[in-house]
């Protein structure tokens, strides 16, 4: 048979294709064994538990049926006692015996057997191989005893009166009650119900006890007083409060036993029950709870989430983002992993915050905390970065998968990001708002090197404020420069408007001009209906539409103006409308005086080419009256307008280099950065190297083949140096350099840019710091984190403090973590002007200013900001969705074509003759149509002495002893006890020179004449002059010339500060810097680019030049 097998012939090739595709069921059949899988659960006995334990939907239904036949049972009881007639007491056979009617007998035997059957059925399918574990349970015990002799009453008539505990099932029910709650959270998901069950459990055993006791001791009582329900009832209230009124009391021993064991019981229960519910509203406390999705519904919430919440980002949160009127009523649900400390915890439990905001501690990769906190249903989510982590990458990473994780529970919520490091913006490109914190920090950073302030300027943009701050203060920088802060940028569009409205039609640069003449309000840009991007100053040929969006700098938004028009006339001029809003601003401050802006069309000419753009024209040849400025046009003039063409060669930048040809200098091209640093940055027009510079050429401090030089005074630099001091080369500093070698920054104007990895002595005279214009200083990631939060500044702080002492002429430009750090920045201990503006500091705050540290010296002189003010500009996106986006335009991290700039020009003496702001924004909008946003002004002022000005005289210190004692006293208050000292000891070197003239020879006379007077000249030294010596002395080590160094030249007796969007009639001063947006000059650059002919070159000459006349 074998054999035969082995012999039979292959199927031909059609049968077998047959088979494969119908199947060789003989050799399934041969081969393959059928396995059947959880054969354990087919038996009788796991279909019993699946149906009453493991499903949960029976099972609660049978726990449902368990209790509801417990209640029915204790119902049962109760209606057996009021249809009882004990009559009357005596007889303790009155305690074993009732009076049961046949009906309720019925009932209370029909459910006992179900109860039992039920008992039993539940005891057969949880046993585990010990039934006298199951046996001698409580709640086992209790079912048999209220069971089993109803069962026996059926066989046994006579004992069907014979009393049984049926109330005990109360008992029963409340285990009934517990297990079906838990099914019900089972079944729903719901985890976090501890909280419920604990105080559903307290409940439910307050209630049995009183129960059990009512029904115990008005049983006992038949034999007895015979007390009814009630008053058992009663009686058990009044005993379990401790009021015990005396009314009604037990008569018998029994019923007294049975108080006593009832109040030993509340004595041991109640008080673990309460221990349980204290802890677990403890923890609740912790955690937070929940956000109920009824409230979801019905009211509008935010979610706010990071990784660790600190006081000041909670209230710099709160303040801005409860400082719109129109989200009042929105709640703010936070978010946060680690447990709320005690400050955050005192705040929020103030009144203000107690309800609106709500603290949840979970994690945002769980969707059960997302589910919490009903991120669904949410308006937006805010998730912020901890900027405090020494490794900000990590910190970035966590920010991601916090994104992802929420974009994957609530796709539509929309989503605000925070990221710190560029290159992990592509992560999160899909939030709907993302804001960087390197590319704002370093962006703003190197515009405080060309326009002074620039950080200021936007920080004050982008905050909240009524411009009420620093109103009472006497001093009148603080009240202009307080009032000028409350600009803030605003939309409308222009058919709705009655700022622009009437400008339909005319040029962008006349309707800015009339509207801030007018109205006293900066129009800055626009945005077209069909094209989503927006523009900053798009220039005269823009002409402006009933549909267009657009952007404004005011006090307060039109919205929330009124308008008043005086009919009469003053001083010969109509009135102009007058703006009355709640920000209460003075009407001289938004009218622009008639006088100041009047126009005078009898001399429409440009000036001349020799001159400067702001110079005065002559009027008839003699200066008898104020010279008069250019209208602005209504529609742009093709005549006035240069064509520009920034792509080819400018003779302007050719002309630079004529006077030194024989000196090689870097040339330049224009063109885009051939390598992007990081995924997502924008590309921009620079100036680049012809070629490409080799790695080893651009050590400053080290020689190579290529060339020699090893400090800056060896390359010559045209220009003023910026010195970046950072502790890595980032890909941030990508930010920081773009800006300055824009395309639309002049050649001759081009700073040298020097990265310092180190910062000792030694290498800032290396780097050339003695001819550095700028030294910024950016915050040290290593330095961010340490045990007291504030500290974190602590080492930059000092060393900018060592700076400003070394190189007091130098500009330096620092940013910290903490803005409250800002104070310490160029520290004078015995300055009193600096003790009044930290008092006034204090007065703000305490009135509720978002922005109490504006008055510090430094932060109003863009000299320090931290980057934490700028998390603001997330939070006011929420409302005003574009406010990330002109920051970044102004800021230059974004170019889109046809868009202005940032820049600055200078107020000279020649230029005084504008007089006010009003003036000058007419002339730069007629002229080189500019729009002027604001002024930098530096003032004199005279501060108190400090340590680095003071100066000791030795000759007069030994006058008179009166004179002495005077000088000593000032002396010790105002120099260290050192060189108090010192002082001392140099006085009676000089006293005992004339001793040893008359003793010494002449030759040790003179030696020690000379030693003595030596000395008496370094002790007559001030501390600057030491400072000074100090630095020479390292200099001549390096083998540097010591004659760059400068120390005389420092603005310790100034002050600075920014001026937003001023009235039109605020007076020019000199040295005025005024910051400027300025039209894209490749918006209108012809397709063909124009022949470099004479024509050209004179058209240049005789035009206004728009950029070269410009001081940066």
């Amino acid at each position: 048979m074998e054999q035969l097998e082995s012999e039979v012939p292959p199927l031909p090739l059609r049968f077998r294709f047959r088979d494969l595709l119908l199947g060789d069921q003989s050799f399934q059949n041969d081969d393959r064994v059928q396995v059947e899988f959880y054969v354990n659960e087919n038996t009788f006995k796991e279909q019993l538990k699946l149906f009453f334990i493991k499903n949960q939907r029976s099972s609660l239904r049978i726990r449902v049926f368990n209790f509801s036949l417990k209640l029915l049972t204790c119902l049962l009881y109760i209606i057996r006692v009021v249809t009882d007639n004990p009559g009357q007491g005596g007889s303790h056979s009155l305690i074993f015996w009732v009076d049961r009617k046949v009906p309720v007998w019925a009932i209370q035997v029909i459910v006992a057997i179900i109860s039992f059957l039920e008992t039993m059925l539940l005891m057969y399918l949880s046993y585990k191989g010990n039934i006298w574990e199951q046996t001698f349970q409580v709640s086992f015990l209790l079912e048999m005893i209220n069971t089993v002799p109803f069962i026996i009453t059926i066989f046994w008539p006579s004992i069907r009166n014979i009393f049984i505990p049926v109330f005990l099932n109360c008992w029963l029910a409340k285990c009934a009650l517990e297990n079906m709650i838990n099914d019900v959270h089972r079944a729903i998901q719901r985890t976090n119900s501890a909280m419920f069950n604990q105080v559903l459990i307290l409940i439910c055993t307050l209630l049995c006890l009183v129960f059990t006791g009512t029904c115990g001791i008005q049983h006992l009582e038949r034999a007895g007083k015979n007390l009814s329900l009630f008053n058992a009832f009663y009686f058990c209230i009044v005993t379990f409060s401790t009021v015990g009124f005396g009314d009604v009391t037990p008569r018998i021993w029994p019923s007294q036993l049975l108080v006593v064991i009832m109040i030993c019981v509340a004595l041991v229960v109640l008080p673990l029950q309460f221990e349980q519910l204290i802890y677990l509203w403890m923890e609740r406390q912790k955690s937070g709870g929940n956000y109920s999705r009824h409230r979801a519904q019905t009211e509008k919430h935010v979610v706010l989430c990071v990784s660790a919440l600190k006081i000041d980002l909670l209230m710099d949160f709160l303040n801005e983002f409860y400082a719109h009127p129109r989200l009042q009523d929105y709640y703010v649900v936070i978010l946060c992993p680690s447990e709320m400390d005690l400050q955050v915890r005192r705040v929020l439990q103030i009144p203000l915050w107690s309800q609106r905001v709500i603290y949840l501690q979970g994690s945002v990769l769980k969707d059960q905390d997302l589910l919490r906190a009903k991120m669904d249903d949410a308006e937006a989510c805010f998730i912020l970065s901890s900027r405090n982590e020494v490794d900000r990458m990590a910190a970035d990473h966590q920010t991601i998968l916090r994104a992802w994780a929420v974009k994957d529970f609530a796709p539509n919520c929309p989503l605000y990001v925070q990221i710190l490091k560029p290159e992990n913006k592509f992560h999160v490109k899909f939030a709907d708002h993302v804001v960087c914190e390197e590319e704002f920090k370093y962006a703003m950073l190197a515009l405080n090197c060309v326009c002074p302030a620039t950080s200021t300027l936007v920080t004050l943009l982008v905050h909240t404020s009524r411009g009420r701050e620093g109103q009472q203060s006497p001093e009148q920088w603080q009240r202009m420069y307080g009032c000028c802060s409350g600009n803030e940028v605003y939309h409308i569009r222009l058919c709705d408007s009655k700022f622009f409205g009437e400008y339909n039609g005319k040029s962008f640069t006349y309707a800015s001009f009339h509207a801030h003449k007018k109205y006293g309000v900066c129009l800055i840009g626009i945005k077209r209906e069909e094209n989503k991007s927006i523009l900053l100053n798009p220039g005269p040929r823009h002409i402006m539409a009933d549909t267009d969006t657009c952007y404004y700098i005011n006090i307060t938004k039109e919205e929330n103006s009124a308008f008043i028009f005086k009919q009469e006339e003053r001083k010969g001029c109509p009135a102009g409308g007058i703006f009355d809003g709640p920000s209460q601003l003075p009407v001289h401050s938004i009218i622009a005086s008639m006088g100041t802006v009047a126009m005078d069309l009898q001399n429409t000419s440009p000036p001349d080419s020799s001159v400067g753009k702001l110079v005065p024209p002559s009027v008839n040849g003699a200066g008898s009256r104020r010279p008069s400025i250019a209208p602005v046009q209504e529609l742009a003039d093709s005549s006035s307008l240069l064509p520009c063409d920034l792509l080819a060669d400018q003779s302007e930048d050719d002309s630079v280099f004529t006077d030194e040809k024989d000196q090689s200098s870097p040339e330049y091209v224009k063109g885009y950065p051939p390598n992007s640093p990081y995924i997502g940055s924008s590309p921009t027009l620079c100036h680049l190297l012809a070629e490409k510079a080799l790695f080893c050429c651009l050590r400053l401090d080290q020689g190579c083949r290529h060339n020699s030089f090893e400090d800056a005074k060896a390359y010559g630099f045209k220009n003023k140096l910026i010195i970046v001091s950072a502790e890595t080369a980032g890909n941030g500093l990508y930010n920081f350099i773009v800006p300055l070698r824009a395309y639309y920054r002049p050649r001759k104007e081009l700073n040298p840019i020097v990265l310092l990895l180190d910062n000792p002595l030694d290498s800032l005279l290396q780097c050339g710091i003695i001819y550095a214009d700028n030294l910024v200083v950016v915050d040290k990631e290593s330095t961010m984190s340490a045990e007291e939060d504030y500290m974190a500044d602590a080492k930059t702080i000092v060393n900018v403090q060592t700076m400003f002492r070394l190189f007091p002429s130098l500009s330096i430009i620092t940013e910290l973590t903490h803005p409250s750090n800002m104070r310490f920045m160029q520290f004078r201990a015995k300055d009193c002007y600096s003790l009044a503006l930290s008092k006034l500091e204090k007065k703000e705050r305490d009135k509720g200013s978002n922005l109490a540290f504006m008055f510090r010296l430094p932060f109003a002189a863009g000299r320090v900001f931290s980057i934490s003010m700028l998390d603001t500009l997330l939070y006011q996106s929420f409302v005003k969705d574009y406010m990330i986006l002109i920051a970044r335009l102004l800021l230059g991290l974004d170019t889109t074509p046809g868009s202005g700039y940032l820049c600055a020009m200078k107020v000279s003496e020649e230029d005084l003759w504008i007089s006010t702001y009003g003036r000058l924004f007419q002339k730069l909008c007629s002229s080189s149509a500019e729009i002027p946003i604001g002024i930098y002004r530096t003032e004199s002022h005279i501060f108190s002495s400090s340590e680095s000005q003071v100066s000791v005289s030795v000759d007069d210190c030994e006058d008179t002893k009166d004179k002495g004692d005077e000088a000593r006293s000032n002396d010790q208050s105002d120099h260290p006890l050192l060189r108090k000292k010192s002082m001392q000891w140099a006085r009676r070197l000089s006293k005992r020179s004339g001793k040893w003239q008359g003793v010494s020879r002449d030759s040790s006379r003179d030696h020690a004449q000379r030693i003595a007077q030596q000395r008496l000249n370094l002790y007559r030294r001030s501390e600057r002059e030491e400072l000074s010596e100090l630095v020479r002395n390292r200099m001549r080590h390096l083998g540097l010339p010591t004659s760059g160094y400068d120390e005389q030249n420092d603005h310790q007796n100034t002050l600075s500060y920014v001026l937003i969007n001023p009235s039109p009639d605020t007076r020019l001063e000199l040295n005025d810097i005024v910051y400027l947006i300025r039209s894209d000059p490749l918006a209108h650059v012809p397709d063909e680019p124009p022949a470099h002919s004479s024509s050209l070159k004179e058209m240049h000459e005789s035009g206004l030049d728009t950029r070269g006349d410009t001081q940066l």
